[in-house]
């Protein structure tokens, strides 16, 4: 996908939320060993250009980074300051960093990048209670402008009203995927989308993961298409506050809006779940396909 960068490859299981993660069942379908750690021919894709010398990425894109591994994973220790440096690079693109080792954030952060981290957006995964309260403290605590928490897979209630105030700028949410997965209630996702409404954080709800209930009937829902349907006709997003990012050129220069990349979708995007956080359509020709009954 064009707004993934996965500079590295491979993890290791350390929490409730990875026990059937998406990346150790698709590596296993290829053959593939999920543990293994390597870098990958992808590491500069921040720097890459196209045959006109433009960037691929464009100023403005959002770009989710490590979704086939962990950024702050010690295996990459050694990497990490490069990756920072690719982003501080970039200052006109925002980057989306997603981690379950959250003690090892502070420790990790460069001491030159420009205060607050302007075009980084710090989250952490929570998947149940004891991970918000476990990892959510140490996202607080961090020199960054820009925080937010990744209730995906969602496997149970969460109250997350003691953090909303104190700095998050937006929530996802969705259930669980691969493997054995274990279901995802309408209830818990309709409290948290309540909860952000209240706080005026944005809340997008993707998908509704494979076990769905609702009213405590259980649907089994594999395709990934109409989870995100569903998700999106379910309503409980949230807009919050806008999330402004203070993106410039390579001089330090701030971007004015029309200078930066400008979403478009396809008629198939208006019923997905993950449209109010991507970068619009891809052009991957999935919208020509029937849904799926």
């Amino acid at each position: 996908m064009h707004d993934i960068w996965n500079p590295w490859h491979g993890c290791h299981k350390i929490a409730a939320g990875c026990r059937n993660c998406y990346m150790f069942a698709l590596d296993r379908s290829r053959g593939m060993d999920g543990s293994k750690f390597f870098i990958t021919q992808n590491f500069n894709y921040p720097l890459q250009r196209q045959r006109d010398g433009q960037y691929r990425i464009k100023s403005g894109e959002l770009i989710r980074v490590c979704m086939t591994s962990d950024f702050f994973l010690p295996q990459a220790d050694s990497y990490r300051a490069q990756a920072f440096a690719l982003m501080a690079a970039r200052p006109d693109v925002i980057f989306f960093l997603l981690t379950k080792r959250a003690t090892r954030m502070r420790q990790c952060l460069p001491d030159n990048y420009l205060p607050g981290f302007p075009n980084i957006s710090f989250n952490v995964s929570a998947e149940n209670q004891a991970a918000a309260d476990e990892r959510i403290p140490y996202l607080l605590s961090l020199p960054v402008t820009h925080k937010g928490v990744m209730c995906a897979p969602l496997l149970g209630p969460i109250n997350l009203r003691p953090y909303l105030s104190a700095g998050i700028e937006q929530v996802i949410c969705g259930g669980e995927n691969y493997d054995n997965p274990r279901p995802c209630d309408y209830a818990w996702v309709q409290d948290l989308s309540a909860q952000c409404a209240k706080a005026q954080v944005k809340f997008t709800f993707i998908e509704t993961g494979t076990n769905f209930i609702k009213d405590g009937k259980r649907y089994h829902i594999p395709n990934k298409r109409r989870q995100s349907y569903f998700a999106s006709k379910a309503q409980v997003n949230v807009p919050g506050k806008a999330i402004n990012f203070t993106l410039t050129d390579a001089l330090g220069l701030l971007l004015a809006p029309e200078h930066l990349y400008q979403r478009q979708f396809s008629p198939s995007c208006e019923n997905c779940g993950s449209r109010p956080i991507c970068n619009g359509c891809a052009h991957c020709r999935t919208c020509t396909m029937q849904m799926p009954t």
